[in-house]
């Protein structure tokens, strides 16, 4: 088994306080679908784990009736983490996954540099994916009131909608487009009392070589059903309308709090295989210029010259090392790519990703001699 087959998939769980974290954990931990767990958190004392649940506790950890382990982040990650694959290397506990559960006023951009950049956690784990809550009754206020809540429904893979029976439909309708509006590409979902089926949760994350291109969809907010136009949606005004997600300017809602138009989105696809310097070069210069606002990076790559695509993942300057999709069989050579970015405007956005669109022998460059090797130069629009 390699390496890679061997890192333990980690779902990061958060959300708004009072969203349901703690209902849809105990929801989590009762389903045998769901598999033996860690579940680690910040404090016992505010999860409130159903007490029939516990089998028995320390100081450190609780263990549970369903066979899953809870643990509490020791001031440090990374040593938590360190502690629960050595505990289960010498046999001592067992689990499958890790979901890691944050406070409701917590970014999650921190838990994913930790995951991408201690050597020995990144040899063990890999991220799954971000799951985000948000309360239908109190989300405006929220997002409105906290920009550490805006970012989680920025980063977030799958939003889940909870307390969705408190409120009408069409205050619901404004909720979801306001979500829609920070970010498309992230599933929707609407809990039943926190609960939520398990397959909603887990494998989220294309990072794998075994990975189908409909999973490459999926996790690209590109599912094919998001793309087919409603006949209707002219007429009724009303209409939840996903944004069109092969093209530029996924436009960010302008009729709400400040903290909206902090967010931009932009995604791109290009149908034919990318020069690997051209990549290179526009990852690069995004990242040295942009690169703290830079909220999550994800995409699919055909390069000339390789046989199979590989996928990618980043948030700020920080990257997974990408994937090679090994067994990957399509014909289709489209790459796509989607930014999720914070305080840049969306043309800004939207001119940076032009330049993917910009081939060898059309792009914006000009070759010219410099001690006999040829230097490309380009003009990027910040």
């Amino acid at each position: 088994m390699t390496i890679e087959a061997k890192r333990i998939p980690v779902t990061l769980l958060t959300g708004f306080l009072g969203a349901g974290k703690t209902t849809l954990l105990n929801h989590l931990i009762r389903d045998p679908e769901a598999g033996r767990i860690a579940v680690i958190m910040n404090e016992f004392g505010d999860v409130g784990l159903d007490h029939d649940l516990i089998a028995e506790s320390t100081e450190e950890t609780v263990l549970l009736q369903s066979g899953c382990l809870c643990c509490a982040i020791l001031g440090d990650l990374a040593k938590t983490l360190g502690d629960l694959i050595a505990r289960r290397a010498a046999g001592n506990v067992d689990f499958d996954r890790v979901v890691i559960e944050t406070s409701g006023v917590s970014d999650p951009g921190p838990i994913v540099h930790t995951l991408a950049t201690d050597y020995q956690i990144a040899r063990a784990y890999r991220l799954d994916g971000v799951v985000t809550l948000a309360d239908a009754a109190t989300g405006m206020e929220t997002l409105d009131q906290q920009f550490e809540a805006v970012h989680q429904v920025a980063m977030a893979d799958v939003l889940i909608l909870s307390k969705i029976d408190l409120v009408d439909s069409f205050d619901l309708f404004r909720f979801e487009k306001r979500l829609e509006g920070l970010n498309a590409s992230a599933r929707r979902i609407r809990a039943d009392k926190g609960h939520v089926p398990v397959g909603t949760l887990f494998g989220l994350s294309a990072m794998r070589t075994d990975v189908t291109s409909a999973e490459v969809d999926s996790w690209l907010g590109m599912l094919p059903e998001l793309t087919k136009a409603d006949p209707l949606d002219a007429l009724s005004g009303f209409t939840a309308k996903p944004a069109a997600p092969m093209t530029l300017g996924q436009s960010t809602p302008t009729t709400y709090d400040r903290h909206d138009h902090r967010i931009s989105s932009a995604s791109i696809e290009l149908t034919e295989p990318i020069p690997a310097n051209v990549f290179d070069f526009w990852l690069d210069t995004l990242i040295a210029l942009k690169g703290p606002n830079i909220l999550r990076m994800k995409g699919i790559l055909h390069v000339e010259g390789l046989a199979q695509p590989f996928v990618f993942h980043g948030v700020q300057h920080i990257f997974d090392a990408p994937v090679p999709l090994k067994n990957w069989s399509g014909r289709d050579t489209t790459s796509r790519v989607v930014v999720i970015a914070r305080d840049m405007e969306e043309a800004e956005l939207e001119a940076s990703l032009q330049m993917l669109l910009l081939r060898s022998d059309e792009r914006a460059s000009k070759k010219e001699p410099s001690g006999g090797m040829m230097v490309e130069t380009f003009e990027m629009p910040f």
